[in-house]
């Protein structure tokens, strides 16, 4: 159990860090150069170093790659680990407050995500290609807490020459896994890395401790999620008075009624209205709920139904989204960023690029960074509702847009070009 493991400190209690750094040194040099060393680094170091020099790694070292901007951000969204970041920094403020130490979440394959620390601790850390878009894996950057964290899957601390890389021996780092809670699976790394003159052997298990928060903060998160869309389904299974369940966007099950309990279903990776092969069930209908699907197995003489979906915009300041599917309705309150989204995608069946969204929401086709954030966050919200490549209500959805009685007061707080467009467009016809 993860619970049971106590991280190991790189420097113990009370040890004088001075003569363990000159230890390590000489145990570093012999290893490096094949002769025999005047004892044995600690074991996760020593299997560390095995590997790499295995695999052929040089010591004397690469530059890690970067990932451009706009894949870093890409990145960011994928990682599952955006929810966390608040709880990482206030658990592990008190570290990073001094000025020395530079606080790094990178996700599961080692790539940098996120950094903070004093604009001086930054700068030594750019000199290492310790950048945001960097990948620290171990096999790129030889032993660190945050590569081999994820080899070992347990709190690292690597202090000076243990690094394997000589350019890092200045350098000590403590570094932790976060894993999903759901799966176990690892999602990415916390990590707290400074000069080797600030080592402590209770950083690694404050680190671990944070990662266990953030760990426990994705629980709860997730147990709200799946709350809100029983909530919401809990009316529709009972209406049914067939076998049913209602899943989240990632397939895990909020409430089923008249089925064997499953706690997750395997959801194809283009899920949308309508019909699917699903796992155990077989052919299911599948309809759309806000934040995942109520799945139903199919009867043979069921024909499946278009999922009818109207944007109410009728209330100024009050936008809306409403669904009535084969099985039920639900309404939703939208952002206003949102509504002008969804506005756009309905009066242009065929779809927007991310440029084409950015100059239609911002006058700005360079802004596809901030369109893409927020297109994900809707998609995440109304799973199956939109397509991308390009962005578009998905099919086996029929959409319709409900005007205010003055169509020129379509979205009035709204600056958006397209939105502005419209309105103009509206009131002439």
């Amino acid at each position: 159990m993860q619970g049971a493991y106590v991280p190991e400190p790189a420097v113990a209690v009370g040890e004088d860090p001075r003569s363990y750094a000159r230890l390590m040194s000489a145990v570093y040099d012999a290893t490096m150069s094949g002769h025999r060393a005047p004892a044995r680094p600690r074991e996760v170091i020593g299997e560390s170093w095995r590997r790499l020099m295995v695999a052929g790694v040089d010591p004397d070292g690469r530059t890690p790659p970067v990932v451009e901007s706009g894949g870093l951000e890409t990145l960011r969204r994928a990682s599952g680990l955006t929810a966390v970041l608040d709880e990482v920094s206030r658990g592990l403020e008190s570290i990073v407050a001094d000025g020395t130490n530079i606080l790094v979440v990178a996700d599961s394959h080692g790539r940098v995500l996120w950094r903070s620390g004093s604009p001086a601790v930054l700068s030594n850390a750019d000199r290492l290609g310790f950048i945001e878009g960097a990948n620290w894996g171990e096999g790129e950057v030889g032993t660190n807490a945050i590569g081999t964290a994820l080899v070992s899957n347990r709190a690292v601390q690597v202090f000076s020459a243990e690094h394997f890389m000589r350019s890092h021996h200045s350098w000590t780092c403590a570094g932790a896994p976060i894993r999903d809670p759901r799966t176990g699976h690892v999602i990415g790394v916390v990590d707290v890395s400074g000069p080797a003159a600030t080592v402590h052997p209770t950083t690694v298990a404050l680190v671990d401790a944070v990662a266990r928060l953030a760990e426990s903060h994705l629980r709860e998160q997730h147990d709200r999620t799946l709350n809100r869309l029983r909530m919401v389904a809990a009316p529709i299974l009972a209406r049914i008075g067939k076998p049913a369940l209602a899943v989240d966007a990632e397939g895990w099950v909020a409430a089923v009624d008249s089925l064997p309990l499953h706690h997750r279903i395997l959801l194809p990776d283009d899920v949308a209205p309508g019909r699917a092969w699903i796992p155990t069930f077989g052919i299911c209908d599948v309809d759309v709920l806000p934040g995942g699907w109520l799945v139903r197995p199919a009867d043979d003489d069921d024909a499946p139904a278009l999922a009818q979906v109207s944007l109410d915009l009728s209330a100024a300041g009050a936008p809306a989204l409403e669904m009535v599917g084969q099985f039920g309705s639900w309404r939703h309150d939208i952002s206003l960023r949102h509504a002008e989204i969804l506005l756009i995608l309905a009066r242009d069946p065929r779809g927007r690029s991310a440029p084409e969204l950015a100059a239609d929401l911002y006058g700005d086709r360079s802004r596809v960074v901030t369109v893409r954030a927020e297109l994900s966050r809707l998609r995440k919200h109304f799973a199956g509702l939109l397509a991308a490549q390009p962005y578009r209500f998905a099919g086996g959805i029929d959409v319709t847009v409900r005007y205010p009685l003055d169509k020129s007061m379509v979205l009035p707080a709204s600056t958006a070009p397209a939105v502005r467009a419209a309105r103009v467009q509206e009131s002439i016809s």
